[in-house]
């Protein structure tokens, strides 16, 4: 079978479940360079290469295993996020583009401080694969070190290797335990993106995030609240935070106004502001103490 041959079977093939043209080609020329290790320029150069008897199988068992929904990062091993090419797995959470926003609003914050020759200690909980810390100590080094909690031993494997692939293990301190419980010290930056879909919504969600991504890194109680009410009542109950930090949370398009009335109650001279994603929704919650 030839590289035409084999984008022209594939894009059918995925199409029986439901794709569109469009995505089912997409689908297939990702996973068949992938298998032949080139862009998917590169497909298109040379039409009729003819692929090994390997190479078939192995395009053939990832297009089988893309029909029964598996997200294309999983199937690949890896994902793009913040310009970076992180390690996936079923462990993690797949990082999403939105949460590049988050990253964004504390490298300025944190870049605003080291200006004014602050050295900010700066903590992402809930790391997952560790995109968010990994991301923070590529694109500042100035940062000496940085804390990334994950209550999940899995999760933190991940991260570990994501840190290794992009040399920032001595600086990145991958800490175990529940949200910022294992911190040892207070800290300037805190950056959360915690699981905030409610169980509610879960019939809601696409078939390759509801069936194949960690459960436990993406739903938090009926509304999908419970994780980020908790992490604001242990910030106010432990000397988390030093004064004058802020705290940087991802939250769910409705929200806001229960986060932030939590938020009040604990700290009546709060000062909050909310971004909103590429789509328009609310999504980033900033705390400044």
């Amino acid at each position: 079978m030839t590289v035409k041959e084999a984008l022209e079977w594939g894009r059918r093939l995925l199409q029986t479940t439901g794709r569109s043209a469009r995505e089912a080609g997409r689908d297939v020329q990702v996973l068949l360079g992938h298998v032949l290790g080139v862009e998917r320029s590169a497909l298109y150069a040379h039409p009729e290469r003819e692929l090994t008897e390997a190479e078939l199988q192995r395009l053939t068992a990832l297009l089988e295993r893309r029909q029964r929904g598996e997200p294309v990062a999983y199937l690949l091993g890896h994902k793009e996020f913040f310009g970076l090419d992180l390690l996936v797995d079923r462990r993690v959470l797949i990082p999403r583009p939105e949460t590049e926003l988050l990253v964004e609003a504390v490298l300025a914050e944190a870049r605003n401080r080291l200006s004014r020759g602050e050295v900010p200690i700066v903590a992402d909980i809930g790391t997952g694969s560790g995109a968010i810390a990994v991301a923070l100590a590529v694109s500042e080094p100035h940062l000496p070190y940085l804390y990334a909690c994950d209550s999940s031993a899995a999760a933190l494997e991940v991260a570990r290797l994501n840190c290794q692939r992009h040399g920032v293990s001595q600086r990145v301190r991958l800490l175990q335990g529940d949200l910022a419980e294992p911190l040892p010290e207070p800290v300037d930056l805190l950056v959360a993106n915690l699981p905030y879909v409610g169980t509610e919504e879960r019939e809601l969600l696409a078939p390759d995030v509801r069936d194949f991504e960690p459960a436990e890194a993406l739903f938090a109680g009926p509304r999908g609240l419970t994780l980020l009410e908790r992490l604001l009542r242990q910030l106010h109950e432990r000397p988390v935070l030093k004064d004058r930090a802020k705290v940087f949370l991802e939250i769910g398009y409705q929200q806001r106004e229960a986060l932030e009335a939590l938020a009040r109650q604990l700290w009546p001279a709060l000062q909050l502001t909310c971004q909103r994603d590429y789509a328009g929704q609310e999504r980033l919650l900033i705390l400044t103490f």
